[in-house]
């Protein structure tokens, strides 16, 4: 069996974490990707740690499986050269530069779509290629404040808080994956390559979602709701005896359910309370009641009878609860490889399962330039 982009060649001149985490996934289907540094590895991550292992760190290994490694001076007419000669046997070029960088490398969209009409180009920058704010540089954190998801993470207490991970990076390196694919399905159609322009911004914006809607709806402010929904209740957090657990009750069949398991039915049938938007309008009534009931057991009392109900429940758990799950062991999230300067590494698999094309570690994160003697002999170029 062959992954499903097998016959794709990507040219990867990104770093950090959006480009890279896109081009992992795109790696992840079978696709070639060439990963480009600049000579000596020019990609930050290599030294973001700890924890290092043997020198190689945690955070450059997350976001680069199946990939080759080159090294190439753009700062040189002969790395320019080198670029435009792989474009020309190349199906995706993907790279994180500000705003205008690629134009002055004279690698530009214009330019390598003379060199390759069917070229698929995606640009990633932090707030796009146009508009006022084209030319500030995008940070992951920045873009959490400015994008409105601080505003809603959180408490009153905690005030605005990030996401525990660079969301806005993952977010966008998933749209670009999306956006190459379809454009790769719609070259089979046309014959033809297109630009992408892809945003942090845009694309932590559009995980607003349902919050960013019931703004344009209503024209009130979201507050940070901490571990509340804005439009579902109760959907949220409660202390038991001996920690905390997640309630989400989906339905109105669900909260007479569980209003069962608490023995308090008669909560169901408050006109407060029976219907969801009643809940959500009268939810600082309805919460006390529910948290006082939960305080008088543990949570895994709690959570056996809510299972037994059919009513969503789950545990708050820690990376390493995560990393010791038997379901996530049984859908193999957790892949261990060898790596050749690492050693033996245990890394997060890919949650993408494929039926004919499954998808396998093809080749561990490669060192910078590590395959620059394999590329070169291949498009024989000139060293």
């Amino acid at each position: 069996m062959t992954g499903a982009l097998e016959n794709i060649r990507v040219l990867d001149l990104s770093r950090v974490l959006a480009g890279p985490y896109c081009t992992m996934i795109l790696g992840d289907l079978g696709a070639e990707v060439i990963k480009v540094e600049a000579p000596g590895g020019s990609d930050e991550t290599r030294k973001w740690g700890p924890p290092f292992q043997k020198d190689v760190s945690a955070y450059y290994l997350s976001a680069n499986r199946n990939k080759k490694s080159i090294t190439v001076d753009l700062k040189s007419d002969e790395g320019i050269e080198v670029i435009k000669s792989l474009v020309q046997e190349s199906d995706v070029i993907i790279n994180n530069f500000k705003s205008g960088t690629m134009k002055r490398f004279g690698l530009d969209y214009e330019t390598l779509t003379e060199l390759n009409p069917g070229i698929v180009y995606c640009s990633i920058t932090g707030f796009g290629e146009t508009g006022p704010h084209k030319d500030m540089p995008g940070y992951d954190f920045i873009i959490q404040a400015m994008s409105g998801l601080m505003s809603i993470t959180g408490d009153e207490e905690s005030g605005p808080q990030k996401l525990g991970v660079a969301i806005t990076d993952v977010l966008t390196g998933l749209y670009a994956c999306i956006g190459i694919q379809g454009a790769l399905l719609e070259r089979t159609l046309s014959g033809k390559g297109q630009k992408l322009d892809l945003s942090l911004y845009d694309s932590a914006v559009s995980s607003l979602v349902n919050v960013g809607s019931n703004y344009l709806m209503s024209g009130k402010v979201p507050t940070a709701l901490g571990n509340h929904h804005a439009n579902i209740v109760p959907y949220q957090t409660f202390r038991a005896l001996d920690g905390e657990m997640v309630i989400a009750v989906g339905n109105d069949n669900q909260f007479a359910r569980l209003c069962t398991i608490l023995e308090k039915p008669q909560l169901s049938t408050d006109e407060r309370f029976q219907t969801n938007p009643d809940r959500v309008q009268h939810r600082e009534a309805l919460v006390p009641l529910l948290q006082e009931v939960f305080l008088t057991n543990t949570t895994a009392f709690w959570q056996k009878k809510c299972q037994e109900n059919k009513i969503p429940c789950g545990p708050i758990h820690t990376i390493k609860d995560v990393a010791n799950d038997p379901q996530l062991q049984a859908r193999n999230m957790f892949i261990e490889y060898h790596h050749p300067t690492a050693g033996a590494i245990k890394m997060i698999g890919s949650p993408l399962k494929l039926s004919r094309t499954p998808v396998t570690v093809r080749h561990h994160p490669p060192d910078a330039g590590e395959h620059n003697e394999d590329i070169v002999t291949r498009f024989e170029f000139k060293k």
